[in-house]
C-alpha cells in the first residue's frame, strides 16, 4: 500500500477516517474499508486548499455540489423531491465538474429522461408513460438552482473571495407543448364518477370538489388544526406554513407556494364529510387505517376513474388535480369574485392579508355554498357549455 498519508488513521472495525488540521481549517470525513478513497479524498481537499491560497478557484464536482445542496435544504418541504431529482441526474452529470455542467452536457440526462418507462402492474400487465416536459423541468431547475448558489453564496474554503462557480451557465427548460390541458368535470360526470370510486377515495374527491384543498392538504389534514366557534358557521382548519406530517412522522412537505399559514373553509357538504370522519383517527381526518394516510391519488382511484370511464370517456384519465380546476370553474359559474376565488384555492394576489376575520371567513364560505349544489350556475363558462353539449351528442 505503500506510506500511508499523515491525517488518515484505521478503526478498529477496518474502516478509514480522515482527520486533519490545514490552516486552522479541520478536514474530517469517515470512509469504509477502502484507504484508496480516503486518500484521493483528503488530497482533493488539499489540493483546493493550496489552489485556493495561490487565487486559484478549485474545481467541485457535481456530485459534491449536489452533497452540499441538499445538507442546506435538509429542513426545506421540497427536500425529497429535490433528492429524487438529484438523484436522477447523478448517472449522467455527477462526475462533472461544476464548470463543465451545461445545456450540451444535460442532453443525455434530459434524453434519459424523455425516454419511455416500463412499468409492470399487479396484473402482470405492462404500462408505458413518458415524462411530461414539465416533469424533466423540475430537474432541470433544481439543477439550475444549485449552479446559482455555487456561482453566487458558496466560497471556498481557504479564499472567501471565491466561490465554487464562477459563473452559473443559463439552463434552457423545455417547452411546455405537451402539456394536459386542465379537465374540469360537470355535475353529471360527477355524479358518473363518485360511486366508482372506493367510500374513502369518495370522500376525500368530495371534499376536494367542496373547498378546493390541494391533495396534500387534504390529506394531512390533522384534528389539531380545526377551529370551532359559534361565531362560525362551520369549522375552519388553519394549515401551518412549515410542513406537513403524516401520521408515521415522516415530512410530506408544504402545500406548493404557502408562505404562511392557510385557512381551509368548509361548506355544508365539506363540514358533512368531516362530521363523518369525526372519532375514525386520533390525529388525521382522512386517514385510511389506524397507522397510514392514504393520497387521492392512489390505486384506488386509478380503478375508479377507469370505470366511470367505461360510462364516460371523458373520464378515464382524469386527475386529481382536475378537481381543484371545477371548483375554480364552479366558482367563476357562480359569480364570485377573482381574489374570493384566489383565498379559497390558496392562490396568491396583490390583496392577501396576513390573519383574516370572522367577516372574510364567512364571505369565503357564502361562497362555497353556492357550490354545495348545481343551483348556484347563474353564468355558465364556455368550456363547460362546449362540455355539456358533448356529452349530449355522444348521449
Amino acid at each position: 500500500m505503500g506510506r500511508k498519508l499523515p491525517g488518515i488513521y484505521q478503526h478498529d472495525d477496518g474502516r478509514w477516517w480522515v482527520d486533519k488540521v490545514v490552516g486552522g481549517r479541520r478536514l474530517q470525513k469517515a470512509f469504509g474499508a477502502d484507504y484508496a478513497e480516503a486518500q484521493e479524498w483528503l488530497l482533493r481537499q488539499l489540493t483546493r486548499i493550496r489552489a485556493a491560497r495561490e487565487g486559484e478557484r478549485p474545481r467541485f464536482t457535481f456530485e459534491e455540489a449536489s452533497c452540499r445542496y441538499l445538507q442546506e435544504r435538509e429542513n426545506k418541504p421540497s427536500l425529497e423531491d429535490e433528492i429524487l431529482y438529484l438523484k436522477l441526474a447523478m448517472p449522467y452529470v455527477g462526475a462533472l465538474f461544476l464548470d463543465e455542467v451545461c445545456d450540451e452536457t444535460l442532453e443525455r440526462l434530459v434524453s434519459a429522461l424523455k425516454a419511455p418507462v416500463v412499468t409492470k402492474r399487479k396484473d402482470g400487465k405492462e404500462t408505458v408513460r413518458v415524462r411530461k416536459n414539465k416533469t424533466v423541468n423540475l430537474v432541470l431547475g433544481t439543477i439550475r438552482q444549485m449552479l446559482n448558489l455555487a456561482a453566487r453564496k458558496w466560497r471556498v474554503e481557504g479564499n472567501r473571495r471565491l466561490t465554487w462557480l464562477g459563473q452559473a451557465p443559463l439552463i434552457t427548460m423545455l417547452d411546455l407543448k405537451d402539456a394536459r390541458s386542465p379537465k374540469p368535470i360537470t355535475w353529471a360526470q360527477q355524479r358518473v364518477l363518485l360511486p366508482h370510486l372506493s367510500n374513502h377515495s369518495a370522500q376525500m374527491a368530495l371534499f376536494v370538489l367542496n373547498t378546493g384543498a390541494r391533495d396534500a392538504a387534504v390529506c394531512s389534514l390533522r384534528w389539531e388544526w380545526e377551529v370551532r366557534s359559534p361565531e362560525l358557521r362551520y369549522s375552519v382548519f388553519v394549515v401551518p406554513k412549515d410542513t406537513v406530517i403524516d401520521v408515521k412522522g415522516k415530512v410530506r412537505g408544504a402545500v406548493k407556494g404557502r408562505k404562511r399559514d392557510r385557512v381551509l373553509v368548509l361548506n355544508r357538504v365539506s363540514q358533512s364529510i368531516v362530521e363523518a370522519r369525526r372519532g375514525k383517527h386520533p390525529t388525521h381526518v382522512f386517514a385510511f387505517r389506524a397507522r397510514s394516510v392514504q393520497t387521492i391519488s392512489n390505486t384506488a382511484w386509478q380503478n375508479g376513474r377507469r370505470e366511470a370511464g367505461k360510462e364516460d370517456p371523458y373520464l378515464a384519465d382524469l386527475r386529481v388535480h382536475d378537481l381543484r380546476h371545477t371548483v375554480g370553474m364552479r366558482l367563476r359559474e357562480a359569480n364570485v369574485s377573482e381574489n374570493t376565488i384566489a383565498d379559497i384555492l390558496w392562490h396568491e394576489h396583490s390583496s392577501m392579508t396576513g390573519h383574516y376575520s370572522v367577516a372574510q371567513i364567512d364571505e369565503l364560505v357564502a361562497a362555497l355554498e353556492l357550490i354545495a349544489d348545481e343551483h348556484g350556475r347563474t353564468n355558465k363558462t364556455l368550456q363547460m357549455l362546449q362540455l355539456e353539449a358533448k356529452k349530449q351528442v355522444v348521449a
